[in-house]
């Protein structure tokens, strides 16, 4: 647990890799490697087409299962989208929404973020919702005004009670996948700016349930640094959750498994 009492949660988030059988054997191998930790919660984000086989693989284990978008309706003719419930029933807990890929490649808006999040909540998922600037927008001294207006556009939907349930994860986005990563003070200091701002608009309890996780190149020989900061609850993994070797190490914050 952290300092406030908040389980730190590890997400690793596989993007478009690996073939079904592929995220079977290595959701098999983290949970082999992790059954012994105790105080993190642990989620494995793989591809649509593999989230039903990982979640029966990881099926009473203590390891979630997260997709990596969703659509905010139920149903409709939304050719090649997939929504909460069919999501849900395919044996997620929680999907990823917002993630920056998803916001510069494919349009994601702030509205869209804030609605996706309302229907995850809805049907009993946790919304893992990211925020994060762009480099050109932390040169320009818009860091903070960028991460607020996505964060007010993510929890608009959200009733004060219910924020805790879900998770925001800081992607700087100059952070992903270059080998950069905000250094803790950095990325400390809007984590700090994130919870103050949920204060704000929820309420201080709201503010000290919710979760933040930092993402942006995180590896096992930075995650204990990040993780000893105040505001920073977990990591949302890229590639170093490819392997079980390095995702085990960041969930054991940095030591072997």
């Amino acid at each position: 647990m952290s300092t406030a009492g908040r389980r730190p949660v590890i997400a690793g988030n596989w993007k478009m890799h690996l073939t079904v059988a592929e995220s079977v054997a290595l959701a098999a191998e983290i949970l082999n490697r992790c059954s012994r930790l105790r105080d993190v919660a642990l989620v494995v984000a793989p591809t649509a087409l593999a989230v039903h086989a990982v979640a029966k693989r990881l099926a009473d284990s203590a390891i979630g299962v997260a997709a990596q978008n969703c659509h905010p309706a139920n149903n409709g003719a939304f050719t090649g989208e997939l929504s909460p419930p069919l999501l849900a029933g395919a044996g997620a807990r929680y999907c990823i929404v917002g993630h920056s890929e998803r916001r510069q490649l494919f349009g994601e808006t702030d509205g869209g973020v804030g609605a996706k999040v309302r229907a995850l909540l809805d049907h009993g998922l946790t919304p893992i919702a990211c925020v994060g600037e762009t480099l050109a927008e932390r040169e320009a001294g818009h860091m903070l005004a960028v991460v607020e207006r996505q964060v007010k556009a993510a929890l608009e939907p959200v009733r004060a009670h219910e924020v805790p349930a879900l998770i925001l994860a800081y992607e700087p986005v100059w952070a992903i996948g270059t080998g950069r990563t905000a250094t803790p003070a950095q990325a400390q200091e809007v984590h700090g700016a994130i919870r103050a701002l949920v204060a704000r608009l929820a309420g201080p309890e709201a503010a000290a349930g919710v979760r933040i996780q930092y993402g942006g190149s995180v590896k096992p020989d930075n995650i204990r640094e990040l993780m000893e900061q105040p505001d920073i609850d977990g990591a949302l993994v890229g590639g170093a959750s490819l392997t079980a070797e390095s995702f085990a190490r960041i969930a054991a914050r940095g030591e072997e498994t």
